[in-house]
């Protein structure tokens, strides 16, 4: 209880008859004659005696608390007496909220996940924490790898629909054109949502991905149409955004996946060779790698070179070498086109069976 201390400053001569019968409550004696009193509920007290029952002073400002017919402070009536919150931890006067094993002050009872108040809409407990109705549906839906929808905050058991980045049980709307309740299949173009037989009489590209139209700008690839944030490599799944990809049994792959799974290893530096590469002698090279394995001088398509120990050498480094060394390669090179063009003659030379 709080209260007011209401103070009469009583002369002796107004109580009349009845002063002789005045005792204070708390010492029990009686009133001098022009003695300044303190009434209280009926009650009376001097007034060095009218003080809290826990740290004996006055009470500031004349307001006390009283609690099993005693008086205290509030200082130390919230120290006795008072809870404290279980999230701001100061002492709680007026409204208590119990829940949770605590007492909260109404402000601070919220849901730990969206901070809405829950003392006059209720609450859930959800591993050891109060949330509302809204957040345990989600946090519940999230465990079972389930969509909340966003109308009704129910999971949806089965299929669910897209409208405006939230998902939604399909029979909340109808087809914007035909009217006709929609299902899972429902298609939003232009912020409407429109039944699968009307959505296809608009020819919109629908995309190879998500499914749904692709109202802005459109990429065509693999016999499909996509969004471009949805044309993805297959391996990292990143966006082409514009960059060259390259196709493979029906499947997009960025340049350093292709090459992975599907490029050949360069010969000089043993990476995987990425965009055009150069083949020869048997051996793979990425451009930037092809060079005279003597003097390192890079070489290309159109460069001339010879080959020494099976590997590239330019004609500069080729004409430095000794006579006899360049006619033993001339030979070699000579015996290997033989070699090749016999080769290459009885894979041409018809065969005849016997009867």
């Amino acid at each position: 209880m709080v209260a007011n201390i209401g103070h009469e400053q009583n002369n002796m001569d107004e109580l009349g008859a009845r002063f002789d019968n005045l005792f204070c409550v708390r010492c029990q004696d009686g009133f001098e004659l022009n003695e300044q009193i303190v009434n209280s509920g009926g009650q009376v007290w001097h007034s060095e005696c009218f003080v809290c029952a826990q740290c004996l002073l006055p009470f500031p400002d004349g307001i006390y608390y009283e609690f099993d017919g005693r008086k205290y402070c509030e200082h130390d009536f919230h120290v006795l007496y008072a809870p404290c919150c279980g999230k701001c931890n100061e002492f709680i006067v007026g409204r208590v909220i119990k829940a949770m094993n605590l007492s909260w002050h109404p402000k601070c009872f919220t849901c730990e996940l969206c901070s809405k108040e829950l003392a006059d809409i209720g609450f859930l407990r959800n591993a050891g924490r109060a949330l509302c109705r809204e957040c345990n549906e989600r946090e519940k839906a999230a465990g079972s790898g389930r969509y909340v929808c966003h109308q009704c905050h129910a999971i949806i058991e089965e299929e669910h629909i897209k409208y405006r980045g939230d998902s939604y049980h399909p029979y909340h709307f109808k087809c914007t054109s035909c009217s006709v309740e929609l299902d899972h299949t429902a298609r939003e173009v232009g912020g409407n949502l429109y039944c699968l037989r009307c959505h296809d009489t608009m020819g919109i590209p629908i995309c190879g991905a998500c499914h749904r139209p692709v109202e802005e700008r459109v990429i065509t690839a693999l016999g499909k149409n996509w969004h471009v944030e949805h044309f993805v490599c297959s391996v990292c799944e990143k966006p082409f955004l514009g960059h060259k990809h390259y196709e493979r049994k029906g499947l997009a792959y960025c340049e350093e996946h292709f090459t992975k799974l599907y490029g050949s290893t360069c010969f000089r530096c043993g990476k995987s060779c990425g965009g055009e590469t150069f083949t020869a002698l048997e051996k793979t090279w990425c451009l930037k790698c092809f060079g005279c394995h003597l003097c390192d001088k890079k070489m290309d398509h159109k460069s001339k070179f010879y080959e020494f120990d099976m590997k590239p050498t330019c004609k500069k480094c080729y004409d430095k070498f000794p006579t006899e060394l360049k006619k033993r390669i001339s030979d070699r090179l000579k015996e290997r086109n033989q070699i090749a063009v016999e080769r290459q003659r009885r894979s041409m030379s018809p065969t005849f069976g016997r009867t």
